[in-house]
């Protein structure tokens, strides 16, 4: 039996090879999201991993930095120099060097504009040589010297690579400083680490007491402090010894506890960008099933009589199942190594994708062997699963019957396969209803659950669904092209279970894509609402880059003619109750003169320390007007009163709201993260936004927007991560036409004597050619007109779900719905293009003979 089964394997090299492809497509994108989130994370190792003095004394952070997104504000609290100094003298430390870092120093290029990416920081330190952990140096110097005195400063490799700068030229930056204009000599360049890769950010080196003078206002203190030990001192036990002589707000943590504590804030900050990447590669291996089960159920068919062959000469039904399964074995393992190369290649062209941006990665790929491991397990996995079906079919079917022509498989495995189908959607369509109307917690997941179950349940039925939808699709098919026409319509309907089979993965792909496409309509028409009836300024001031800014600039925008008001909105970190948030902070009088604010309950008087809470957050929460939550900023923690609930909105994040204050009291920077601006009565708004961009010309980090353009932008924010999903679904989209190609072309090889005799009764090539092609575009618009449907209602059970978090109007993209039915159709064509050339090509006579 395996010989016979390699031998059978050997003979139908392509139709497997077509099968394979979709496990290597989907191989490949579960194993290029591993690559390119392993690169990640050892790309962010390298920068914040084993480059840790010995020991690290630093102000108490209760919230952890975000090192992916970069927005880490930091904090005031600093460490004043005769600590340093009584450091520096204890038993078992060697040295102790004072360090300063800000995060928001950005440095501009020759044409004046910032080098960083979006959302990358802008990172300044002070110079000193001190050791690492491991007695490397952090900062190595490679070209000019190192800054000695005022107004001096040295650029990383790659900064001043892209910059544009000689050494010598004055370097500009915009800072978030009261001075957000700074300029420096540039006297060296250095390179950060073994790799000195900083993904995307800047580096920026001044002497010491420049940098006091930056950031520190002048003070003689550092951020932190980097402690050497001596060769025979006790690193735990010095640390012990530090700690005991700090003051409350401060503590003394190991290297190798930094290191441990950066490498599981990076893994928690890269869990979702990985999860995002495999679920679609999740999906791509969902739409390959269909190909899979597709391919196979064809092979065993047009294998029925081989197979009863071998039944009569004595192989057990185990037997046959068993051989199916092997080549299903052999075609996952080819898939999955092909795959397995080709995710090495996604996840570079990833990683030149992400480098245009400016993420820039170290200099290799990371494979690791959970990656092979995974990717082979996969791919093996689905092939078998997918060729398990037809395998135990092509058992059952009993000698006698199989060596028919017409073999007809049972009607049993039909009704159980309605059954359960049917089952499916009741309980998918459920659990749907419950999400959306019933008072639960986790409504969305529960919505989630419900689709998916649809999702499989019609795809189960879909050989019932797509008869009728088929007559209807291509019921003009006779009218307009004759015999032909009717041939083409008769050919989809011939075997019900292999069209849908093959429409079903399109329809995967195109129902996802429809649910998307109204999920992102309705973001921007929600956006479009909230700002359309929330925002009353008449221009907006935000960075360009996703950083926060100075603000000296909502003061010298306050001066302009014309400008009744700014007013400025800040945002931090904290912990709320011992759970991570986002704070805004502005003043609730004034904002809502800017933009609307609805208390729903209590009041927006928030100037004594008081917070507000989002509707939903309360909800979720218990909490209510006058009970208290515990807030933690860097250098504040303490029960604070919620004083008034607020309803939800797109224009604010985050569940708390809190003054300004409370932020500079809790050690948070004072930086803006928006300025509002509203104009006096009469004032041309025209005129002052340009006004306002002669005075922010020299901070090209910021831009000044009109109501229009602000709402443009939050647009095209929403259609960038909806174009990304698009590209994402493309590939899900892609399997499906290869399922397409892959079932007529076997369609043409299983029918090849029925084209000998249509050509031999005077059918042309030509007819012949459009015959397939029609029938190709009646699977192609079954697929995307019951993806669509479907798509439809999740799209709308999803906009309803998460409608009390902000996305509150429904829109429904019609124009773009019908765009995605014509591209189907075209699709169709495209995928027919090889089969029906090779069906036009069969000799009549060989064709005829054909067994």
């Amino acid at each position: 039996m395996i010989r016979a089964t390699l031998k059978s394997l050997a003979a139908r090299k392509l139709r497997l090879a077509m099968s394979a492809f979709a496990i290597v497509l989907g191989v490949a994108f579960v194993v290029g999201s591993y690559v390119f989130t392993d690169t990640i994370d050892k790309t962010f190792e390298d920068i914040f991993g084993g480059l840790s003095s010995d020991v690290v004394v630093r102000p108490e952070l209760p919230v952890e930095a975000d090192f992916v997104s970069g927005f880490n504000p930091g904090t005031t609290t600093t460490i004043p120099a005769e600590l340093v100094d009584r450091i520096a003298e204890l038993p078992g430390v060697e040295r102790a060097d004072g360090e300063i870092e800000n995060q928001s120093m950005f440095v501009l290029d020759t044409d004046g504009e910032p080098v960083t990416s979006q959302g990358a920081p802008g990172i300044a330190v002070n110079w000193h040589d001190g050791p690492s952990a491991d007695g490397s140096q952090v900062l190595e110097l490679i070209d000019g010297r190192v800054p000695e005195g005022e107004g001096e400063v040295a650029l990383d490799d790659r900064t001043f690579d892209e910059a544009g700068y000689a050494i010598g030229d004055t370097v500009r930056f915009v800072s978030t400083g009261d001075t957000p204009q700074v300029s420096a000599e540039l006297v060296g360049v250095m390179r950060f680490g073994e790799s000195g890769s900083l993904a995307g950010a800047s580096l920026s080196v001044f002497d010491t007491q420049t940098a006091q003078e930056l950031f520190l206002d002048g003070e003689n203190a550092y951020t932190r402090v980097a402690v050497t030990t001596t060769d025979d001192a006790d690193t735990e036990q010095v640390r012990d010894e530090i700690a005991g002589i700090l003051p409350d707000g401060f503590e003394s943590i190991t290297g190798a506890e930094v290191d441990e504590e950066t490498a599981t804030a990076i893994e928690e900050g890269l869990s979702f960008f990985n999860t995002f990447l495999l679920v679609f590669a999740a999906i791509a291996l969902f739409v390959g099933v269909f190909l899979i089960l597709n391919t196979f159920s064809i092979l065993v068919a047009q294998r029925s009589q081989e197979m009863a062959l071998l039944r009569a000469l004595g192989a057990e039904r185990r037997q046959v199942t068993r051989s199916v399964l092997v080549e299903a074995f052999i075609v996952g393992i080819v898939g999955s190594t092909v795959g397995l190369a080709l995710g090495i290649g996604v996840a570079q062209l990833l990683k030149v994708v992400f480098g245009a941006f400016g993420l820039e990665l170290g200099e290799g790929l990371v494979v690791q062997a959970r990656t092979v491991l995974v990717g082979y397990v996969v791919g093996v996995l689905v092939t078998m699963i997918a060729a398990f079906v037809p395998a135990r079919r092509a058992a059952r079917v009993p000698p006698v019957a199989a060596m028919r022509d017409d073999v007809v498989l049972p009607e049993s495995s039909r009704h159980t396969r309605t059954g359960f189908g049917s089952a499916l959607v009741l309980v998918g369509a459920a659990a749907m209803l419950i999400g959306l109307f019933a008072d639960v917690g986790r409504a969305a997941l529960i919505v989630g659950v419900g689709i998916l179950a649809v999702f499989v349940g019609v795809a189960m039925l879909a050989p019932i669904i797509s008869v009728p939808v088929i007559r209807v699709l291509a019921g003009w098919y006779p009218s307009v092209f004759g015999t032909v026409g009717r041939l083409a319509r008769e050919n989809a309907l011939r075997n019900p279970r292999r069209t849908a089979a093959t429409a079903s993965a399109l329809m995967i792909g195109m129902a996802l894509v429809a649910a998307i496409s109204i999920i992102g309509a309705s973001a921007n028409e929600s956006v479009d609402r909230a700002l359309d009836d929330g925002v009353r300024a008449e221009l907006v001031v935000s960075n360009a880059v996703g950083q926060p800014f100075s603000p000296a600039i909502a003061t010298a925008a306050a001066q302009v003619d014309g400008v009744a008001q700014t007013v400025s909105v800040r945002a931090a970190p904290g912990l709320v109750n011992g759970e991570t948030t986002y704070l805004q902070a502005f003043d609730p009088e004034a904002f809502d003169q800017a933009a609307k604010l609805d208390i729903v309950s209590g009041s927006g008087d928030i100037d004594d320390g008081g917070v507000l809470v989002s509707e939903e957050t309360a909800e979720a929460e218990g909490l209510g007007v006058g009970d208290s939550v515990q807030l933690t900023l860097p250098s504040l923690d303490e029960p604070v009163e919620i004083v008034g609930v607020y309803a939800e909105s797109p224009l604010l994040f985050g569940g708390y709201i809190t003054s300004q204050r409370t932020l500079e009291n809790g050690g948070v920077p004072p930086v803006d993260s928006l300025v509002y601006i509203v104009l006096e009565d009469g004032a041309d708004v025209s005129a002052v936004q340009d006004e306002l961009n002669e005075v922010t010309a020299d901070i090209p980090t910021v831009t000044v927007q009109d109501q229009q353009e602000y709402k443009q932008q939050s647009r095209d924010q929403v259609n960038q991560l909806l174009f990304l999903v698009y590209a994402l679904l493309g590939l899900a989209v892609l399997i499906a036409v290869l399922g397409i190609v892959n079932t007529l072309a076997l369609s043409v090889m299983e029918r090849t004597r029925e084209v000998g005799l249509l050509r031999a009764v005077g059918m042309s090539r030509r007819q012949l050619r459009t015959t397939v092609r029609l029938e190709s575009v009646a699977i192609a618009v079954l697929g995307a007109v019951l993806g669509i449907a479907l798509g439809l209602v999740f799209g709308v059970a999803l906009q309803q779900a998460v409608a009390d978090e902000g996305l509150d109007i429904l829109a429904v993209p019609g124009g773009r719905l019908a765009v995605f039915v014509v591209l189907a159709a075209v699709v169709g064509v495209l995928a027919a293009v090889w089969p029906a050339r090779r069906a036009a090509k069969l000799d009549i006579l060989r064709a005829i003979t054909t067994e």
